[in-house]
């Protein structure tokens, strides 16, 4: 190996060279190359100079590194006094080893070079750090101000022995980073004296918004700041304008001494409160970001340092925090919502399932993070169409309307147009919100007629798909996917799921008007007939009861591994009954999954082992008859109020009249709020057919050698999928490429609302006489209940005692047979009219929804109150 390869000057370095200079020395190497950006002189000892330092351990029989390095791989976060451990004697290890003479001898050279008497700050940069995916940031040491070969070779070793401390090792824990591949490069660079030092955002970091740029400065060295010792300046700037500075007290600062070293140092009261930078330096600033910025082609975290007025970047690295911007054609402003959150599943979605729902063909639909998006900014044009959608979204998300209030009271962001210019341009009349409920009888057989034509058009599709393959298969889906959204679309399926929810508006909004009570619809809508969802719940009570009798068949079912239980259930006394009851329950219901709008989720027929916890438990928790008895119990209550309510508005001034008119809104909303939940499970379950059908496509290219694994689909298009299945031809870096992304999406919050500057608009609810430490939401479900708090994260592992209050960040139909278990829900996500919310209302439990970070400010086992008809949680 020739000395070459173990140290760099920066100038050779560029981002190519991650793996040897790592992503601070890789960064720093780009950052030379910028035309105008000044970068203080150094170089980079190379990852193989590690390696060949820690080769000298492994020449000994029993190497220390590799059983310590073996010991780490297998702790977990919460050994923490296990990783303390070790980390001090890798540490201790790699301090103690030799630098080779040869190492040494290029060292010193380089010294000679930038000049031997100069000061040197000596910097970690690990192949898993600055990386678009995972900062890594501050994870390892950094050594400021050192003199002399000596002292610089200690400070190199302790540079790799602080890839072992504590923190770094949790970092990589938590971010599935194997300790035993991440290698450490160290940076010897001058040092620069600054009078100020700091850090730049080219997006805004409380924000988000990518037009403006932040700025934090303090005086004297950047570790002040960094360490926390002091507050920063901060000053936002946007086009060439400084619009806000927030001046902070600076009492200390830390400078650079003489001999080697830093100290803190009290800074001279009347410069205490002065502006750390002219605005023309502050200009100066955003302009040096701007250009890095462009290089790199991401917003940065940058580094800076300002000497003899002029400033020196020392590191520049990606913000990874940053939720990804939709899509635009266009440089007009935007306005995003987001469908999972009205989907009620925000994780990300691998990109078939995305494209599959961009293949239902809504122009105004966009993918961003792995999530969906609608672009709102052309109905916020409009002044009529604004107001209804504002209004209409209001009802039932408060935090999106006030989040569009806050975005359309800003000037000129959405620029308002006349009614009569809109049509100009549109050629279209504003739309208007019909009258559903005059478009349909109130006739209870309609919503039936409706479902037995979806039944037929189903079982039609699972006979015409079966003789479908190879590119067949895929025009055959996109043509009965055309067919799906026409009848999604039909005016009178549409009106059947509007009039129930009218109805139900209509009659919370008339009886708090005449009787001053809130909410009523909630109680009037328990066991309405029609809710596919809701009588999944009950129907798994039901196949408790087959299963309840049979204790053999119940011990086993408590101890299973494998998803091919079903086969072994024959054995038991009552298997074949339990066989029967799981497969019936299944052929209704096994295309509903968590996440179940990813085509790609494992569906409960492909793994059925996800029900028996929930079967186990309702059997451990209810006795026999447990589904109907609840069923009537719900409607004896919807009945009792409605005679309360009828009787009640009777005793008032034109009481008949207004009696007549509740009845027949009670009715409505009877006959027709349960098929709310019904063209959901329609097209979950089209969804399973195609599914089916495309997992054959995927075995095939397997069987080819075309595709490694067939899952491995998921991760393509459904047009790249099918140019597959065309061309027999893969590349299989966009499938690893693809992968790394989702592992970063996954991460990551999705935002409610978020404009094409990259702003989040969070929105929040507007209440007063609440308890002070109460945490707001959207009352969906109406009741008052204290209970413990069960907070769950995945239904998989979900271990609900009856009674128990479900939080949670959101929940989808397949969480209902969670819900006959509790008696009340908060999630984090959701609206009036997303599933739990309408599941919540039908058995009755008190629920409230959209409450930011629930599952994060309340502690599992924790007793809580929730009230249903304000909309608010307190901790008891």
């Amino acid at each position: 190996m020739g000395a070459n390869l173990f140290v760099f000057d920066f100038q050779v370095i560029d981002k190519t060279k991650l793996a040897i200079a790592g992503g601070k020395g890789a960064n720093l190497g780009e950052l030379t190359k910028i035309e105008g950006i000044q970068v203080p002189d150094g170089f980079c000892l190379s990852t193989e100079a590690f390696k060949r330092v820690i080769a000298t351990d492994l020449l000994e029989e029993s190497s220390s590194i590799i059983s310590l390095l073996h010991k780490l791989s297998l702790l977990k976060i919460e050994d923490r006094s296990e990783i303390s451990e070790v980390s001090s004697k890798i540490r201790r290890v790699i301090e103690g080893l030799i630098i080779p003479i040869d190492i040494q001898q290029e060292i010193t050279r380089q010294l000679v070079k930038f000049g031997d008497k100069n000061a040197y700050a000596v910097r970690s940069s690990a192949t898993a750090e600055d990386l678009p995916t995972a900062s890594f940031a501050g994870q390892q040491d950094t050594y400021l101000n050192i003199v002399g070969k000596d002292d610089i070779l200690k400070c190199i070793s302790k540079c790799w022995a602080s890839l072992f401390t504590e923190r770094a090792i949790i970092y990589r824990i938590q971010n599935s980073f194997d300790h035993r591949k991440v290698q450490l490069a160290v940076i010897v660079q001058k040092m620069v004296f600054p009078q100020a030092a700091g850090i730049l955002f080219t997006a805004d970091p409380v924000t988000s918004n990518r037009k403006i740029v932040s700025i934090d400065a303090s005086f004297g060295l950047g570790e002040a700041l960094v360490s926390g010792l002091v507050n920063p300046d901060i000053y936002k700037v946007r086009n060439g304008q400084v619009f806000d500075k927030k001046i902070a007290s600076k009492k200390r600062a830390i400078y650079a001494v003489n001999n080697g070293g830093t100290k803190e140092q009290e800074i001279e009261t009347q410069f205490q409160n002065n502006q750390v930078l002219t605005d023309e330096q502050i200009l100066q600033l955003e302009r040096i970001g701007r250009t890095i910025e462009a290089h790199f082609g991401s917003p940065q975290d940058i580094e800076w340092c300002l000497a003899d007025d002029t400033f020196y970047i020392v590191q520049s690295r990606p913000i990874t925090t940053l939720y990804p911007i939709p899509e635009a054609n266009d440089s007009d402003n935007h306005v995003y919502l987001s469908t999972g959150h009205q989907q009620m599943m925000t994780d990300a979605m691998k990109p078939l399932g995305l494209s599959f729902f961009m293949l239902m063909n809504i122009p105004s639909m966009r993918a961003a993070g792995g999530r969906l998006f609608v672009d709102v900014a052309p109905m916020l044009t409009s002044p009529s169409s604004r107001k209804t959608m504002v209004d209409f979204l209001g009802k039932y998300d408060l935090l999106v309307k006030d989040a569009l209030t806050t975005i359309l009271d800003r000037v000129n962001f959405i620029k308002s147009l006349p009614d009569d210019t809109q049509e100009q341009i549109s050629g279209k009349s504003p739309k208007r919100i019909p009258n559903y409920d005059a478009l349909l009888e109130n006739d209870p057989a309609i919503v039936s007629d409706f479902i037995r034509r979806n039944e037929a058009s189903v079982n039609e599709l699972k006979q015409a798909i079966q003789a479908k393959t190879g590119t067949y298969l895929f025009d055959f889906i996109l043509d009965d996917l055309r067919q799906l959204k026409a009848s999604i679309s039909d005016p009178q399926n549409f009106a059947a799921i509007m009039t129930g929810m009218n109805a139900a508006s209509w009659i919370n909004e008339r009886i708090m008007a005449w009787l001053g009570e809130k909410n009523v619809a909630d109680t009037l809508s328990q066991s309405v007939p029609n809710n596919i969802t809701s009588e999944m719940g009950l129907a798994l009570l039901d196949v408790a009861d087959v299963i309840r009798p049979y204790p053999e068949v119940i011990q086993y079912l408590q101890g299973i591994k494998s998803d091919e239980f079903l086969d072994e259930l024959g054995k038991f006394t009552g298997g074949k009954e339990s066989q029967d009851a799981i497969y019936q329950f299944l052929s209704k219901y096994g295309m509903r999954c968590a996440g179940e709008i990813d085509i790609t989720r494992t569906r409960w027929s492909e793994k059925p082992a996800i029900l028996i916890p929930l079967i186990i438990s309702n059997i451990k928790n209810f006795e026999y008859g447990e589904s109907s008895r609840r069923f009537e119990q719900g409607l004896q209550e919807a009945i009792h109020k409605e005679q309360e309510l009828i009787a009640r508005l009777r005793q008032l001034p034109d009481g008949e009249q207004k009696a007549e008119e509740t009845k027949r809104m009670i009715s409505l909303a009877r006959n027709f709020l349960g098929y709310r939940e019904y063209p959901k499970y329609g097209i979950v379950r089209r969804y399973y057919v195609y599914k089916q059908a495309l997992l054959k496509e995927a075995e095939r290219l397997v069987q080819a050698g075309v595709v490694r694994e067939k899952e491995d689909i998921y991760y393509l298009t459904f047009d790249e999928f099918r140019e597959v299945v065309h061309t027999h031809r893969l590349d299989y870096q966009l499938i690893s490429k693809r992968k790394e992304e989702f592992k970063l999406y996954e991460k990551l919050t999705p935002p409610r609302v978020i404009t094409s500057e990259g702003e989040i608009i969070t929105g929040a609810y507007k209440r007063e006489n609440l308890p002070a430490e109460a945490m707001l939401g959207l009352a969906v479900s109406s009741g008052v209940i204290e209970g413990r708090a069960r907070v769950i994260l995945n239904m998989e592992v979900a271990a609900i005692e009856d009674g128990d209050i479900l939080v949670t960040r959101f929940t989808d139909p397949s969480w209902t047979p969670l819900f006959v278990s509790i008696k009340g829900l908060v999630t984090e996500v959701g609206g009036l009219m997303t599933h739990g919310a309408v599941i919540a209302r039908e058995y009755g439990l008190p629920a409230v929804v959209g409450v930011e970070n629930a599952t994060k400010l309340i502690k599992d086992g924790q007793r809580i109150r929730v009230n249903g008809t304000e909309g608010y949680i307190e901790i008891i």
